[in-house]
């Protein structure tokens, strides 16, 4: 591992402010130089996200190792939002841990897959890489517009099937609990996608467990940034602030809302998503006197 001091920490979501929410692919070739030289200046690099290893694998890793990545650096993935997590060395990814625990039953997760298969497959696709929890996402071939009109109706019979199995299930204002009261799942809808995943999984987890592995890499920095483009990744900030560290939070889609937070919350002027993420990382590379 790498002696020198960490001048930075930074705990990333992938969709947005890295990948392109559109190609579903990191479209702007800064992200990768940035990352690696962030990375070669020993700045610990932790992808907290909804994601899956292999997506993380295939389009994140990969095209680091591509770029160049240095031969001593720290960097971490926690994927469906905690439920899966690995290193990542100068070889690529390291191994990959899943908590089954956290996982729906099979039963459920072949009947949303065939919910897909059989009535929404024009818009959206079973994302058949997710190891614990189950995501159904907007085919990148499909207008936005086309998405969004046929997911709600998605939502409505993907939380019916829960509720017909008895998991105990929330989703937005509607909560159908368990025949003990217990609501152990949630529907999570995004823009592209709807996550249907155990109420325990969440980033503010995902970061503690990201800043344990660093932790046994050497000191850990006291300035750290998260970035990200939705409400949960707030949660990343949440528990760096909670746990004592100097941190602001990036929002590269402010029109959905800025939280109100004990922290600055940052935005990148007219920017939004990867053109955002790309922004943030060259101000830090510049900012640390590395180019």
């Amino acid at each position: 591992m790498p002696t020198t001091a960490s001048p930075l920490g930074l705990l990333l979501d992938v969709d947005g402010p890295i990948a392109s929410p559109i190609t579903r692919t990191i479209a702007t070739p800064s992200i990768l130089t940035d990352l690696v030289t962030l990375a070669g200046a020993n700045v610990p690099i932790a992808f907290i996200t909804g994601r899956s290893a292999a997506f993380i694998r295939d389009q994140v890793v990969a095209p680091l190792l591509q770029e160049g990545l240095p031969d001593t650096f720290r960097m971490y993935g926690v994927c469906e939002k905690g439920a899966v997590w690995f290193a990542i060395g100068a070889d690529g990814m390291g191994e990959v841990v899943v908590d089954d625990s956290v996982a729906l039953p099979q039963a459920v997760i072949g009947e949303l897959r065939t919910l897909v298969h059989d009535d929404f497959a024009d818009t959206m696709f079973f994302d058949e890489t997710k190891q614990a929890m189950v995501s159904v996402e907007q085919r990148t071939d499909v207008p936005s517009d086309a998405y969004k009109r046929r997911q709600p109706a998605f939502n409505r019979a993907a939380f019916a099937i829960l509720e017909r199995h008895g998991l105990g299930v929330r989703f937005e204002d509607r909560v159908a609990p368990d025949s003990a009261g217990a609501v152990p799942f949630r529907l999570d809808a995004t823009i592209i996608s709807t996550d249907i995943e155990s109420v325990t999984l969440d980033k503010n987890h995902a970061a503690e467990r990201a800043l344990a592995f660093f932790a046994e890499g050497g000191p850990l920095p006291r300035l750290w940034r998260s970035v990200g483009d939705s409400r949960s990744d707030y949660r990343m900030a949440d528990h760096l602030h909670e746990a004592g560290y100097d941190v602001s939070h990036v929002d590269v889609r402010p029109l959905d809302g800025i939280l109100d937070r004990p922290y600055p919350v940052i935005v990148m002027g007219e920017q939004i998503h990867d053109e955002a993420g790309a922004s943030f990382l060259d101000y830090w590379v510049e900012k640390l006197g590395l180019r």
